[in-house]
C-alpha cells in the first residue's frame, strides 16, 4: 500500500545491523502497497458496493465519555481503552474500543495537559509510537515537561477493536504489483478481489464505522478522557487528515495543533495517487542523482545508477532472487523489490541502505530488498503480520470514492506514467480492492475551513514523497487560521529531520506563540 505513513529514519542503519546478525528488523514505518500496469482487463465487482450496512450519519449527536480509568502497563507508561459508539448516528447500537497509551510528563507542577500524537499510516498504531519514542527518549524534552504524551490506535487498527482480513499476507507479495501482461493483471485483479471479500466476510458488523471521520469522533472522546478542556494535537501524514477532520467538525475545541506531511482532504482518489506517483518518482530521481554524483555509493555503477537500476528492476520481473544471506525461502520479485524501494525513499537518511540493498540485489541477493519490504508491509520477525494493511484499506475504501471498473484504473496507470514512468502504473492500482469493496465510500473530498478554530501549524516539506509539498500550501490555504512552514529537503514529515521545524512546532504547542506564517527551514 502507498501510504501516507510517517517515515522514521531508523530504517538506515537497523537493516544493515539485521543482516549481518542474521535476523529481521523492528516494524519501523508506513507500510505502502502499489498497483499494476496499463494492461487493459475489464472487470465488474462481484460485490455491490453498500452490501453490508451503510455508515454513520453526517451529524451525529455530541457523546459524553468517562474519564480513562488507567492502569500500569510498564516502563512508566499507562494504559486504558475507552468504548467509543460504533455508528455515531445510533449510539446505543453498539460500541467499539479504542486503546490509548500515556507517557506522563516529566514535571507535574509545568504539566499543561494531554499532548495527543498520531504518527499516520492509516492502519499505523499510535500507542506502539509512543511506547517507542518514548523508550528512546524520542519526545524533545520541552514536551515531556509540558505534556503528557498521549498515543491512540484508531478504530480497527493493531490493540483497539481491529479489522482483520488475511492472517498471512505472504501471498500477496507474490503477486506482480506492475503487471505487464494481461494474464498478470487478471491474476492481481483476482487477489484484490479475494481480499475484499475476506475482508466482508470476517467484518460485516465493523466495515461500515472506520471512516476518518468516526476516528476524529474518536479523537474528541479521547480529550474528554484524559481531562482537557481543549485538544492540544500533533499528527503526521495521514495524521493529519484525522486533525483537519477534527477542526472541521469541533474547531472550538482546539488549544493547539500542528500538521506534519499535511494530506489536502480536497483531493479526490485520482488526484491524490497523481501527487504520491510523481513524489516518489522525484524522490528515486534525487536518490540515483545523489548515488551516480558519489563514487562512495554502493550503487555508483561508474555514475550510471539510473541506467543500472532499469535494468536491475527489469531483471527481477523477469526471475525473482533468492534471500541468499538471510536463508529465507520465500523469492524477491517485483512485489518485494519495489516494496523495499518505496520504503526506503521515505527518509534520506536510508538511502544508504536503499543503496546496499541495490547493490546486493545486482549481485543475486535479494536479502536486504527483503528486510526493507517485510516491516513495511506489516509482517513481524516470527512470519506473523500486524492489521496495518486490513485497516489501512477499510480506511481509505470509507474515506475515497474509488472506481469499480478496472479499465480506470488501468487509464490512471498510463496518465501517471507521464510524469511518473518508474512509479505511475504501481501507484495507479494501489487501490484495486475499493473496487471490490463490500461498502461505499462515505467521505467527500473538499476543503476544510475550520472557522472559529486557533492557529493551526501546517508543515510541509519541498521534497516529500508521499504527501507531497503543494498539499501543505493548499491545507494552510484552505483552513481560516492555518499557518505554513515550509521545510527545505527530502523524506517525509519535517518535525524529526529538522530542528529548526522542531523547535518552531515545540514553541508553539507549549507556549501558543505562532510561528511567522511562512517561515522557511532548511
Amino acid at each position: 500500500m502507498t501510504r501516507a505513513g510517517r517515515a522514521n529514519g531508523g530504517i538506515a542503519v537497523l537493516t544493515i545491523a539485521m543482516l549481518v546478525a542474521g535476523c529481521s528488523p523492528a516494524v519501523p514505518t508506513p507500510s505502502p502497497s502499489a498497483g499494476p500496469s496499463a494492461t487493459d482487463v475489464s472487470e465488474t465487482p462481484s460485490t455491490a458496493p453498500s452490501e453490508l450496512a451503510s455508515g454513520p450519519s453526517p451529524t451525529p449527536p455530541p457523546i459524553v465519555v468517562p474519564p480513562a480509568r488507567w492502569s500500569d502497563c510498564g516502563r512508566g507508561f499507562l494504559c486504558a481503552e475507552i468504548r467509543v459508539p460504533k455508528d455515531y448516528a445510533a449510539p446505543s447500537q453498539g460500541y467499539l474500543n479504542v486503546a490509548i497509551l500515556e507517557l506522563p510528563a516529566s514535571d507535574p507542577k509545568s504539566r499543561i495537559g494531554s499532548l495527543i500524537v498520531n504518527p499516520g499510516g492509516p492502519g499505523a498504531s499510535g500507542v506502539e509510537f509512543v511506547r517507542d519514542e518514548g523508550d528512546a527518549d524520542g519526545f524533545p524534552a520541552v514536551l515531556r515537561k509540558n505534556f503528557d504524551i498521549v498515543g491512540f490506535d484508531p478504530r480497527g487498527v493493531n490493540s483497539s477493536t481491529e479489522v482483520r482480513c488475511i492472517d498471512n499476507l505472504d501471498g500477496r507479495a507474490e503477486i506482480d504489483p506492475t503487471p505487464d501482461s494481461a494474464a498478470e493483471l487478471k491474476a492481481l485483479v483476482a487477489d484484490a478481489r479475494a481480499y475484499a471479500e475476506a475482508c466482508a466476510k470476517r467484518n460485516a458488523d465493523t466495515l461500515p464505522y472506520l471512516s476518518t471521520d468516526a476516528v476524529a469522533r474518536d479523537l474528541d472522546g479521547i480529550r474528554q478522557a484524559v481531562g482537557d478542556k481543549e485538544l492540544t494535537y500533533l499528527g503526521f501524514s495521514y495524521g493529519t487528515l484525522i486533525g483537519s477532520t477534527y477542526a472541521g467538525l469541533f474547531p472550538n475545541h482546539i488549544r493547539a495543533m500542528a500538521l506534519d506531511g499535511a494530506i489536502d482532504p480536497a483531493l479526490d482518489l485520482e488526484q491524490f495517487r497523481a501527487g504520491q506517483a510523481k513524489g516518489f518518482e522525484g524522490a528515486l530521481t534525487s536518490f540515483l542523482k545523489d548515488c551516480a554524483a558519489r563514487t562512495a555509493c554502493p550503487f555508483h555503477e561508474n555514475g550510471r545508477s539510473l541506467q543500472a537500476f532499469n535494468t536491475l528492476m527489469a531483471s527481477i520481473d523477469a526471475k525473482p532472487l533468492h534471500a541468499v544471506r538471510l536463508g529465507d525461502r520465500r523469492l524477491i520479485g517485483p512485489g518485494i523489490a519495489w516494496y523495499s524501494v518505496l520504503a526506503a525513499l521515505y527518509s534520506k537518511d536510508s538511502w544508504p541502505t536503499l543503496a546496499a540493498s541495490l547493490a546486493l540485489a545486482k549481485a543475486g541477493d535479494g536479502s536486504l530488498m527483503l528486510l526493507i519490504a517485510d516491516p513495511y508491509r506489516g509482517r513481524k520477525p516470527n512470519g506473523s503480520y500486524s492489521n496495518e494493511q486490513d485497516a489501512y484499506t477499510a480506511n481509505t475504501c470509507l474515506d475515497f470514492q474509488a472506481p469499480i471498473d478496472v479499465k480506470t484504473f488501468t487509464r490512471w496507470a498510463v496518465q501517471f506514467r507521464a510524469t511518473a514512468p518508474h512509479f505511475g502504473a504501481l501507484v495507479a492500482y494501489n487501490d484495486l480492492s475499493c473496487a471490490f469493496w463490500p461498502v461505499a465510500a462515505e467521505r467527500t473530498p473538499g476543503p476544510i475551513s475550520a472557522a472559529g478554530a486557533p492557529p493551526i501549524v501546517v508543515v510541509g516539506t519541498t521534497g516529500d514523497p508521499a504527501t507531497p509539498y503543494p498539499w501543505a500550501v493548499a491545507l494552510a490555504k484552505e483552513l481560516d487560521s492555518g499557518v505554513l512552514i515550509t521545510h527545505q529537503g527530502e523524506g517525509h514529515t519535517a518535525w524529526q529531520a529538522s530542528s529548526c521545524v522542531q523547535r518552531a512546532v515545540d514553541t508553539y504547542l507549549v507556549e501558543l506563540t505562532v510561528p511567522k506564517n511562512g517561515l522557511t527551514c532548511r
